[in-house]
């Protein structure tokens, strides 16, 4: 591994350590086992349903954002197979996960890439609702560093695909 690489994966272990070590932290584990649930597919595939068939005046922003949910899972399947990188819990000693953890593929973060595909529509279509959507996002993201789930590049490449599907989406609605 050339030297360079080697550097920024040591960087990438002290960061994610430095999330991780507070999971014994009662109110954090309540947080983040709770919002890291807004990435999963239950809620993002059900919030995308509802804002779509209630009437209300989002309904094609609603439309952008269950397009980038579906455009933006494809290249997470596809990279996941390619670059099979194993989970942090399985690879760093000491890392706290919960029981049962996942079994998959670590990049990109499947989790954070829904949070930011449907939150980004919205965020285009009312830019003074980023001030409450976006931090919800990145929680999303940190919720998985935090749980022993993903390293931050694994949470950067699902923020950056699911920006780019957002904003698309939205652009092309």
């Amino acid at each position: 591994m050339p030297k360079i690489v080697r550097h920024l994966y040591d960087f990438e272990c002290h960061v994610f350590k430095m999330v991780n070590q507070h999971f014994d932290r009662k109110w954090l584990n309540v947080y983040f086992r709770f919002i890291t649930h807004l990435g999963g597919a239950g809620f993002t595939i059900s919030f995308v349903l509802l804002m779509l068939f209630t009437p209300n005046p989002l309904q094609t922003t609603a439309l952008a954002s269950g397009a980038a949910l579906a455009f933006s899972h494809i290249p997470v399947a596809l990279t996941k197979k390619l670059y099979p990188r194993k989970r942090p819990y399985m690879r760093l000693r000491g890392t706290k996960v919960l029981d049962n953890p996942l079994q998959d593929h670590s990049f990109p973060s499947g989790h954070t890439t829904a949070a930011f595909s449907i939150l980004i529509p919205f965020i285009c279509h009312y830019p003074a609702g980023a001030f409450l959507l976006f931090p919800l996002a990145c929680s999303v993201g940190i919720s998985r560093i935090y749980l022993g789930l993903h390293y931050p590049t694994d949470v950067l490449a699902g923020m950056m695909l699911g920006t780019s599907a957002g904003i698309l989406s939205f652009l092309f609605l």
